[in-house]
């Protein structure tokens, strides 16, 4: 009597897909020299924005300082929905242009050596290519965040400028910002999936988008709108330091819901396109 055995073999489960992947994305990141000089320059940041000096005054030669409180760096008084003078800008927001910087030159990286095609020749989904490289982002722009804060403070001692606050509108504040370093990367991710064949575009597209300059033309033009700019642009025009209890919750709100639409959106580009 023979026996016939018969092999099978299973798809890993979700969970061990993604822990591998995650496992190989955050190896490369730490070992990633611009990572690092991401969080420096974040660190620098609030510095530069404490040196920097206003609109003339009456006499047109006295100049103010752009910020006379040491937590503006980090967050605006009010939310921003149409922007008066780009100054009002500079804030913690910044941190989310170089993160979408560093989102195109990671998965820049991986169409460029090949490590793409590599993957999904074998058994990756796409789904997971991008939740992984959204969660990796967001993980480097929170670190950032951390960082920028950090350089903050310092900028502020330094410079002896007011640290006068509420402090549970500052704490919301900067939590929210850091929860929505995970739609910012998916949105990064699905615009780099996007230009996956041109990193200069990529670049620059997120750059652009990172500015606000989009979301400022549109208030513009359709007026000051509080529910195009909370789902648009998140806690970068919604947390900030007169925010609430609801602050933190709508910007996790907005953040998740970020990440599954480009999520989704980005894995249906890769698997109708080309991904070599």
């Amino acid at each position: 009597m023979t026996q016939t055995h018969e092999l099978k073999f299973e798809s890993p489960s979700f969970a061990k897909r993604i822990r591998g992947m995650l496992g190989v994305d955050f190896y490369r990141l730490f070992h990633t020299p611009m990572y690092y000089i991401f969080l420096a320059i974040a660190a620098i940041i609030p510095a530069m924005i404490l040196s920097m000096t206003g609109m003339p005054g009456a006499d047109g030669t006295v100049t103010q300082p752009l910020y006379t409180n040491t937590w503006n760096i980090v967050a605006a008084d009010t939310p921003l929905y149409i922007i008066g003078e780009i100054g009002e800008y500079a804030n913690m927001n910044m941190v989310f242009i170089f993160g979408g910087i560093m989102v195109s030159i990671f998965i820049g990286h991986d169409y460029r050596s090949g490590y793409v095609k590599q993957l999904f020749t074998t058994h990756a989904k796409k789904r997971d290519y991008m939740l992984s490289k959204s969660l990796t982002g967001a993980f480097s722009m929170a670190c950032m965040c951390v960082t920028y804060l950090i350089g903050g403070v310092a900028a502020g001692i330094i410079s002896g400028t007011s640290f006068e606050v509420n402090i549970g509108s500052l704490l919301i504040a900067i939590v929210s910002k850091i929860i929505m370093s995970l739609g910012w990367a998916s949105l990064y991710t699905f615009l780099n999936v996007i230009f996956r064949r041109y990193f200069g575009i990529s670049v620059a597209s997120s750059f652009f988008l990172g500015t606000g300059i989009p979301i400022i033309g549109a208030a513009a033009i359709l007026g000051n709108s509080s529910i195009l700019n909370i789902f648009l642009y998140g806690s970068s025009v919604y947390a900030c330091l007169s925010g609430n209890i609801l602050t933190l919750p709508v910007c996790a709100a907005v953040s998740v819901a970020w990440a599954v639409i480009y999520n989704l959106l980005g894995s249906l580009v890769l698997s109708r396109c080309d991904v070599y």
